[in-house]
C-alpha cells in the first residue's frame, strides 16, 4: 500500500493497524496525518509506546496519557479511583482520535488497560470507549519489555485487538535502503529463510571499512554504557571543549518525560573533531535522525558546523522538542539537535537512518536482534561487522505467520 492510499484511509474514521518493514515511513506518514487532525481541528491522543518514539511525534507515551502509569493490571477499585482525575476524565472525554506509535512494544495486558479506562470514561459498550484508534508498528521490531521472564503477549494477543475491527495498512515502498540486495537480504530475514545463502552475504562486510572518511558508529545490542565510550573518545581530541546546556519549561513531570525520550543530551559537550549524529529531522536543513557527520569548527554564534557525508556542512542551531495539547505546546525542551555518536544502543536506535555502522551480532540473544540493527542502515557497503551469529538471522515464527495475515488483510 502506498502513503497516499494509507493516508486516504487513515481519514476514513476505521481503526487502522499501520505497518510495514523498517524505513517505509510510518512516523512520517503519522505525522502526515498529524497535521490534517490539527488543520480540521479534531482532538487528538498522540502518543507512542516508548518515551523516544513519542517526541518524533510531539506527543506523550500512552501510560502517561492514559493514567496507567507502569501499571499491567489495575483491580476495578483502582480504575473508578484512576478515572476521578478531572484532568484524565477532560483528556480523554474531548479526544476523537487516539494514535498509539510502536505498538510493538506494547503488550496486550497494557493495551487492555488502556481500553478499559476509556471505556470507563466514554463509552462501556465499545471498544476504547468509541475513539478511533490508529495503531503503528512493526512487530519484528523491538518487543515489549519482559521483565518477569513470562511469555511476551503482543498486543495483537489482546482482547481489544480482537474487537476492534482493525483495518490494515501495510506500507511496502522503502524509504530508508535503496540498495537492492540488500533490502533482499532484510526481506529474507524478515521471512525467517535467511540461510548460508544470506549469512555469506553479510559476511562479505566481516572486518570491512566502509567507504567514508570517518569511522561508523558501533551499535551496541546489549545495554553497556555507551556514554562512558562517547565521552572516552571525546577526551581524546585535544583542544577547545564547548558546551551546550538544554533549557525548557512547562510542568516538571512532562520535561522529565521529554528529557528522557529525548536523545540530545542534557548537557552537550563537543570539540573539533568530535563524531556526531543528529537526532531530529529536518529535511529543509538537509538532515534526518541518524545522519553521522563530524564537527568541523563552530560559528560567530558558537554553533557547531557538521561535516556529513555528502560533504555539505550543517551549522546545527537549537531546536525544540515539544509536548502538545489542544494545539498548544504545554511543554518543551531545546538543545542543539546533537549527540556524540561513536556508540549507540540497538534500543536508542529505532527510528533512526544510519549511513554507516559497525556492529557485532556474535552475542545476539533474542529473535529480530540481527534484524533491528541491520535495517537501520541504508546500504550493505555501510555496515562494518564485527561478528554474528546464527540466532542474528532469526526473527520469531510466530510473528512471521501473523505478518501474512497482516498483508492479506491489507490487500
Amino acid at each position: 500500500m502506498t502513503h497516499a492510499q494509507a493516508l486516504e484511509i487513515l481519514k476514513s474514521g476505521q481503526n487502522i493497524f499501520l505497518t510495514g518493514s523498517a524505513g517505509t515511513g510510518k512516523t512520517f506518514l503519522l505525522n502526515q496525518f498529524i497535521k490534517y487532525l490539527k488543520k480540521k481541528k479534531i482532538k487528538t491522543g498522540i502518543t507512542a509506546s516508548t518515551g523516544i518514539s513519542a517526541i518524533h511525534l510531539d506527543g506523550i507515551t500512552i501510560h502517561s496519557w492514559s493514567g496507567i502509569g507502569i501499571n499491567k493490571n489495575l483491580s476495578d477499585s483502582k480504575i473508578k479511583k484512576l478515572v476521578k482525575k478531572k484532568k484524565l476524565r477532560k483528556r480523554i472525554r474531548d479526544t476523537k482520535i487516539l494514535i498509539i506509535d510502536e505498538i510493538s512494544m506494547l503488550d496486550a495486558y497494557r493495551l487492555d488497560l488502556v481500553d478499559k479506562i476509556c471505556k470507563a470514561i466514554k463509552n462501556p459498550f465499545l471498544s476504547f470507549g468509541g475513539l478511533q484508534v490508529i495503531m503503528s508498528g512493526d512487530f519484528f521490531q523491538l518487543p515489549p519489555v519482559n521483565r518477569e521472564n513470562e511469555g511476551v503477549k503482543f498486543a495483537y494477543d489482546s482482547h481489544v485487538w480482537q474487537r476492534a475491527d482493525l483495518k490494515v495498512c501495510y506500507l511496502d515502498k522503502q524509504y530508508r535502503q535503496d540498495d537492492i540486495a540488500f533490502i533482499n537480504i532484510l526481506n529474507t530475514m524478515r521471512e525467517n529463510k535467511a540461510g548460508e545463502n544470506v549469512l555469506n552475504q553479510l559476511k562479505t562486510r566481516l572486518y570491512k571499512s566502509v567507504m567514508w572518511q570517518i569511522n561508523p558508529t558501533k551499535l551496541y545490542t546489549h545495554n553497556i554504557n555507551v556514554d562512558a565510550i562517547n565521552d572516552n573518545e571525546l577526551s581524546k581530541i585535544s583542544g577547545e571543549e564547548m558546551t551546550y546546556h538544554m533549557t525548557s519549561s512547562g510542568p516538571r513531570e512532562l520535561i522529565d518525560s521529554l528529557k528522557k525520550g529525548c536523545l540530545a543530551p542534557e548537557i552537550l559537550k563537543l570539540k573539533k573533531g568530535a563524531l556526531v549524529m543528529f537526532v531530529r529531522n529536518n529535511f529543509d536543513k538537509g538532515y534526518v535522525n541518524g545522519t553521522l557527520g563530524i564537527v568541523v569548527g563552530f560559528n560567530q554564534n558558537d554553533c557547531p558546523i557538521v561535516k556529513i557525508k555528502s560533504g555539505n556542512e550543517i551549522i546545527a542551531t537549537p531546536t525544540s522538542w515539544n509536548i502538545e495539547e489542544d494545539d498548544h505546546i504545554i511543554a518543551h525542551v531545546s538543545q542543539i539537535p546533537l549527540r556524540l555518536a561513536w556508540a549507540i544502543t540497538v534500543h536508542k536506535s529505532q527510528g533512526m537512518s544510519l549511513d554507516a555502522a559497525e556492529i557485532d551480532l556474535s552475542k545476539s540473544f533474542e529473535y529480530g536482534m540481527g534484524y533491528v540493527a541491520l535495517s537501520r542502515v541504508r546500504r550493505l557497503d555501510g555496515i562494518r561487522l564485527m561478528g554474528i551469529n546464527n540466532i542474528a538471522l532469526r526473527v520469531n515464527p510466530d510473528i512471521v505467520e501473523k505478518d501474512k495475515e497482516f498483508k492479506n488483510l491489507s490487500k
